[in-house]
């Protein structure tokens, strides 16, 4: 190894006793430099990561590996030294070794003065250093298999030209080999090998973060490969075509074909090894959670996982084939042969390919795809079906990616979050495949239901209810098979177990009044414990064997874990509308997207709270843009929240219409909501707008002359009121914000918590606006740039961040405590008229008003009913794509948090890291870019004079030791 480190330390004194070091190592920092900030506009992606450093390293290390070994056995060639190298008593081996290292050492120094750029990212923004560090070891080694192509390749000529272009070819096909357009060409099997043989295809996992042995081996048989080639390659210089020679030669030459034949058997071998894999990534995003292997672990039935991909399908969509297969894969060894996964071309398999038609809706896609002399269409299948029982999810491409716009035009296409989807769409299938039967044997104790009743204050209209309830408690007990027992006790019996003391201190219980003015209460409450776990079942609607059932049923799916909850949205009902001349128009805004996205981890119900009554199986109440409420909708969402029911609402003050006179877009007043309750509870939604310099730009259609001919295009404004919330506007102690980048609200009004009210509940602020934001009672929303040029609004005095929404966590009073009762007939407080005034009967109260709710209740309040509608998506999606997401995953969050269902939270957050840019001017942002520049080129002088100043200061170096040199008489005898 001393012989190694001699030559190694030979060619760096050579490299820079001129300045052909300095000069490579400063063209490759000034291109990759060039690449990072303009070719893939760092600073125009706004996203904290290094991913433009490495995207296009497998392609500059051709160039820089292919200059730095042009001249190594070249130029030995050349001056006629390479004899005097191989008279010397050092193997083949070892001068090869020394030349690798020494390129190596130069391109390691290359990779080390980057390291400017990943601290520059991690003071912008969140960096997740795992990738950092992937890429920079699959840098290494890539340039590990260049280097050793590029000597092999200049130990066989001896003109430095002819090196560099060779090498430069020999190492592009390599890239080529597993490039898009080559693997897409083929497609298929022989696509799938290509890629295996692709050194750029093989990069891609590395610098993502994911280190995966059969990459490792690749890389390194690879570069072992080719040195092995250059030390035969040498040795052959040496053969005389003799016959006392020729065993030697067929010595060398069959060692060398079992060491390349060997080192290509082990990545053969390896390639369907797809668990031996170390996921850096600080969410661990390529590795399967602990709750997709609980789930998979609880699978009662064979579960399908099958793909339809085609062959032939769009060029950007081919790479996530793979990805998804290994994924599909890691699925199936997880579950312990419960999953059964299968991958399907359905232009090949017409019987599948007329299931997926019939059975499950899956049809084929057009893609347009545009090459340079044509366009043509593709249909194309990207589907994944997951099928439990006789429940079945369908994902298609829209479902599975994520689509990022490039400055250039191009677009980079990437799957979105592949372990949420298919987890989600698994326990979706799985829980609704559940009976009850199946919860109960699932539950590791048995079930018991307390019902609490006392049978000598109970209204007359309730005497009939402890009959049906324990009627059904038994019709469950005796089909449970022991995992489901009930008992019956009555607080006030003299030899009770408990008081009302202690019902109150253990599960928030308090007995219900038997009428306004009476001094007798009453208790007929049910407690569900399965474990430590406790919780108050309360039936809707009339005490009936029916409610009674679907209520227990619903506790006890509740109690079992990953089940499929159900979330009750209520929406303004969509009535058609009239124009200016009487014309019926079609309902402005719609809710699909949000029942669509609701609906990928949940089972949705529109709810109908006229009856006062929220469904006993809902697990979660939504209320988007309350507006024309009476009394009785009200209570139906303040008792369910007393009953412990969590709340979610996007209570905004305004909502738009159609401007009947300028014919854009209006503001109108949202009248009848549900202001006043929450302001009960402490929750003020100001009639205020805010704006903030901080926005989502407002897409405008503008007519323009070009040319003689007028030109309609989209252009972008400034629009103060689409608020856009980055991550310093977000609270970093919840989940409900933890996976977002960004949010934008739309038309939003500010949010003030009373601290009297919330003094003991746990108040969080989720979202907040810029500290130069500031609030204006105009409801008029159209910009006018020729009074105000900067924004098209006048800019207020009074700027900071105000509460845009809030999660209250904690005991919530009543909004109709000590208030008549929405079901006496009375006239409500909005006027509204009652049934008795109609002359209908007036319905039975389903039970007192509930006072008081337990500690367990959670409300969320978000200060815009506009920025779920369908109508801002279509706005928001003409400039800025899938932005408008943003929207849905907050309220898949705040549903998830609210239910306290973590599990798929976690694994959604791990989709995203946080890694948003700090916003900045295009002034720092040129600062920052110079600082980058500068520091390289200092770095560069600084290793130069450093080098130079310790060749100076060495004596000069002999090759090796004077003892290692040969003696005349050792000469002779050799």
């Amino acid at each position: 190894m001393k012989q190694a480190l001699s030559i190694t330390r030979k060619e760096l004194q050579g490299y820079f006793g001129s300045p052909m070091a300095l000069i490579f190592v400063g063209a490759f920092l000034a291109i990759t430099l060039f690449v990072f900030f303009w070719v893939e506009t760092f600073f125009a992606r706004g996203i904290a990561d290094v991913r433009p450093l490495f995207r296009w390293m497998p392609i500059l290390m051709i160039f820089l590996v292919a200059a730095l070994t042009m001249r190594q056995w070249s130029e030995e060639q050349r001056a006629g030294t390479l004899e005097i190298l191989l008279t010397l008593p050092v193997s083949p081996i070892q001068l090869v070794v020394g030349k690798f290292l020494a390129v190596m050492a130069l391109v390691a120094i290359s990779l080390a003065l980057t390291i400017f750029l990943p601290i520059t990212v991690s003071l912008l923004g969140n960096l997740d250093w795992g990738p950092v560090f992937g890429g920079y070891l699959a840098a290494i080694l890539l340039a590990a298999a260049y280097a050793a192509i590029g000597l092999f390749v200049s130990s066989r000529t001896d003109n430095q030209i002819v090196s560099l272009i060779s090498t430069t070819l020999l190492c592009g096909l390599f890239y080529l080999a597993g490039s898009g357009g080559v693997t897409d060409f083929f497609g298929g099997s022989v696509g799938d090998i290509l890629r295996a043989i692709g050194s750029g295809s093989r990069f891609e996992s590395i610098q993502r973060g994911v280190i995966d042995l059969r990459d490792l081996v690749y890389y390194l048989s690879l570069a072992g490969v080719f040195l092995t080639l250059n030390v035969a390659s040498l040795e052959s210089k040496k053969w005389s075509t003799g016959e006392h020679t020729r065993p030697h030669r067929r010595g060398v030459v069959v060692s060398t074909i079992l060491v390349v034949v060997n080192l290509i058997l082990a990545n053969v071998w390896m390639f369907p090894l797809r668990g031996l894999r170390l996921d850096l990534t600080a969410q661990r995003e390529y590795t399967l959670s602990q709750t997709t292997r609980d789930l998979l672990a609880n699978l009662q039935e064979p579960l399908l996982i099958r793909g339809y991909f085609s062959e032939k399908t769009h060029p950007l969509l081919a790479p996530l084939v793979p990805r998804i297969r290994d994924m599909l894969q890691e699925y199936e060894v997880a579950s312990g042969g419960d999953v059964e996964v299968e991958i399907v071309d359905p232009a090949q398999d017409p019987d599948k390919e007329a299931e997926a038609n019939q059975t499950y809706g899956i049809r084929p896609m057009p893609f347009q795809v545009a090459g340079r002399y044509e366009t043509s269409i593709i249909n194309s299948y990207f589907d994944i079906l997951i099928r439990y029982g006789d429940q079945n999810v369908v994902l298609n491409f829209q479902d599975l990616i994520e689509v990022e716009p490039r400055r250039d035009g191009t677009i980079d296409v990437g799957l979105r979050n592949l372990e949420y989807d298919l987890t989600s769409s698994i326990k979706k299938v799985v829980y609704g495949f559940q009976s009850v039967e199946t919860v109960l044997a699932a539950l590791e104790e048995p079930a018991e239901l307390t019902i609490y009743v006392t049978p000598n204050t109970l209204p007359e209209w309730l005497a009939e209810a402890p009959a049906i309830i324990e009627k059904v408690a038994q019709d469950i007990a005796d089909e449970s098979g022991g995992k489901f027992t009930y008992s019956v006790v009555d607080p006030d019996a003299p030899n009770s177990t408990i008081t009302r003391q202690e019902l109150y201190d253990l599960y928030g219980l308090q007995p219900i009044a038997v009428s306004l003015f009476s001094s007798e209460s009453y208790y007929l409450h049910m407690v569900l414990k399965t474990g430590d776990e406790a919780q108050v079942v309360y039936p809707s609607g009339e005490l009936s064997e029916a409610e009674v059932r679907a209520a227990i049923e619903s506790a006890l799916k509740r109690a079992s874990p990953g089940f499929l909850q159900v979330v009750g949205l209520w929406t303004p009902p969509m009535e058609p509308t009239q124009d200016m001349f009487g014309q019926v128009q079609q309902p402005l805004s719609s809710w699909q997207q949000l029942q669509d996205s609701l609906r990928q981890e949940y089972e949705v119900r529109i709810v109908d709270l006229s009856t006062g009554q929220v469904p006993a199986d809902v697990d979660v109440l939504v209320i988007v843009a309350p507006q024309g409420m009476s009394n009785k909708e009200r209570s139906a969402i303040d008792q369910y929240l007393m009953r412990g029911g969590p709340v979610l609402v996007a209570a905004g003050n305004y909502g738009i219409t159609i401007d009947q006179f300028a014919g854009g877009l209006a503001l109108q007043p949202l009248e009848g909501g549900l202001q006043e309750m929450l302001a009960s509870y402490g929750i003020q939604v100001e009639e205020l707008l805010v704006l903030d310099p901080q926005n989502e730009p407002f897409p405008v259609q503008v007519v323009r002359e070009v040319g003689g001919f007028q030109v309609q295009e989209i252009q972008a404004i400034d629009y103060p009121f689409f608020v856009d919330i980055r991550s310093d506007g977000m609270t970093s102690d919840s989940p409900v914000v933890s996976n977002l980048s960004a949010v934008t609200l739309n038309w939003v009004s500010p949010i003030t918590v009373d601290e009297g009210k919330n003094a003991e509940r746990r108040v969080t602020t989720l979202l907040q606006s810029s500290p130069a934001s500031w609030t204006q009672t105009d409801t008029n929303i159209q910009p006018d740039f020729e009074l105000y040029p900067e924004l098209g609004f006048p800019v207020g005095e009074d700027k900071q961040s105000y509460a845009l929404a809030v999660s209250v966590q904690g005991t919530f009073d009543s909004y109709f405590k000590d208030k008549p009762s929405p079901f006496t007939g009375e006239e409500g407080e909005e006027g509204e008229d009652t049934a008795a005034s109609e002359g209908q009967a007036t319905p039975e109260p389903p039970s007192a008003t509930i006072e008081t709710s337990p500690e367990t209740a959670r409300l969320i309040v978000i200060g815009s009913a506009e920025f779920l509608d369908d109508v801002v998506f279509d706005l928001s999606s003409r400039l800025t794509r899938d932005r408008y997401l943003n929207s849905l995953k907050l309220v898949q969050n705040g549903v998830a948090w609210a239910t306290e269902d973590t599990d798929l939270l976690n694994i959604r957050s791990r989709g995203t890291y946080a890694q948003v840019l700090v916003p900045m001017s295009e002034r720092e942002q040129s600062f920052w870019e110079g600082a980058n520049y500068v520091l390289a080129i200092l770095a560069l002088i600084v290793v130069g004079a450093v080098w130079n100043t310790r060749r100076k200061n060495e004596q000069p170096m002999e090759l090796l030791p004077p003892e290692a040199i040969p003696t005349s008489d050792q000469e002779g005898e050799q």
